[in-house]
């Protein structure tokens, strides 16, 4: 099998069932690999359940606790590239991200030459919907912000809609990668950038959660505006590693 989903999850169970059938269903074949930062909800025990419909095609991580998004998904990279998946995607587990668009990142990394695929919000406009204006704004410009700072040609730079192949995941030093919530999208975005690896935005429509809380705090954002200044200063320091 050639296509791992890594889906993180904290108190998912409204949604974890739909999204992984809607996932499973998809006209190509993809696996799936959960990992569940100990959700007191029982979002574990759900997944565990439809490992038995699914032996061969899903699988769970469980975490100690909540160790943040960035840690979950260096996890799920290292075991993606242990058991030899080609393409690895990253995606929410809310429906925020239509499975449906799996299939167009899959197709810009296998078909049309990227290495990196994002499913942008911002490429062709502001493509979000059931968010507050304040939010899509707060979101939009610290896209352009960050575009500015870092000098990389990306237009949705804390997406978290993405599919990676693996080569990029071998290369970019995944140890190294320091931050947690979005300043970790940026971080690998900005990190398979300068190592010279080629990335594709395609558009999607990003709709915001229906069920479920929403895990964005003030925290996560101020990690992100502040994480790009030390990422562009230390990038003048340090030699990354090319394709």
């Amino acid at each position: 099998m050639e296509r791992l989903v890594i889906i993180p999850t904290y108190n998912e169970r409204e949604n974890i069932e739909n999204i992984i059938q809607a996932v499973l269903t998809l006209p190509i074949d993809f696996h799936i690999l959960i990992i569940d930062d100990n959700s007191p909800d029982g979002t574990a025990a759900i997944v565990k359940r439809m490992q038995v419909q699914y032996p061969d095609q899903l699988f769970l991580l469980e975490r100690s606790g909540k160790l943040g998004l960035g840690t979950a998904y260096i996890t799920g990279f290292k075991w993606a590239i242990e058991h030899k998946y080609e393409y690895i995607f990253e995606m929410d587990a809310d429906f925020s991200h239509n499975p449906q668009d799996l299939l167009s990142l899959y197709d810009a990394c296998a078909n049309e030459g990227a290495d990196v695929a994002i499913g942008s919000r911002y490429v062709t406009g502001v493509n979000v919907v059931n968010w507050p204006m304040s939010r899509v704004l707060m979101s939009y410009f610290a896209s352009k912000y960050v575009r500015f700072v870092l000098g990389i040609d990306i237009h949705d730079t804390t997406a978290g809609f993405v599919c990676y192949r693996r080569r990029v995941l071998e290369t970019i030093e995944l140890d190294k990668i320091r931050f947690k919530g979005y300043a970790f999208q940026i971080e690998m975005k900005f990190t398979a950038y300068k190592c010279g690896f080629t990335i594709k935005e395609k558009p999607i429509i990003f709709i915001n959660r229906v069920l479920g809380t929403s895990k964005m705090s003030g925290g996560i954002f101020s990690e992100a505006l502040l994480g790009v200044i030390r990422l562009r200063l230390e990038s003048f320091f340090r030699k990354y590693p090319q394709k």
